[in-house]
């Protein structure tokens, strides 16, 4: 039986995704998103150094959320 792997398929499909999720979002909304996934990789790195990967991840994307959500607008790309 020939069976090829699936894995770069299923990479490919989720980037696709992602990626064209965040077509109709405001500014705000990316940054959000971009502060969160900025944030659970911080936080991913820093729980790896000391035992919780997890948790680090969560605490970081949260944060990480909160602070690109609540970043205020920036007046020169408006104009």
């Amino acid at each position: 039986m020939n069976t090829r792997p699936m894995k770069p398929v299923v990479v490919a499909l989720v980037l696709t995704l992602g990626l064209s999720a965040c077509a109709d979002m405001t500014n705000r909304q990316q940054r959000a998103l971009s502060g969160g996934a900025i944030g659970a990789a911080g936080g991913a790195a820093i729980g790896l150094m000391t035992g919780g990967v997890v948790t680090g991840a969560l605490i970081g994307g949260g944060a990480g959320a909160a602070i690109g959500a609540l970043m205020p607008e920036d007046k020169k790309l408006n104009k």
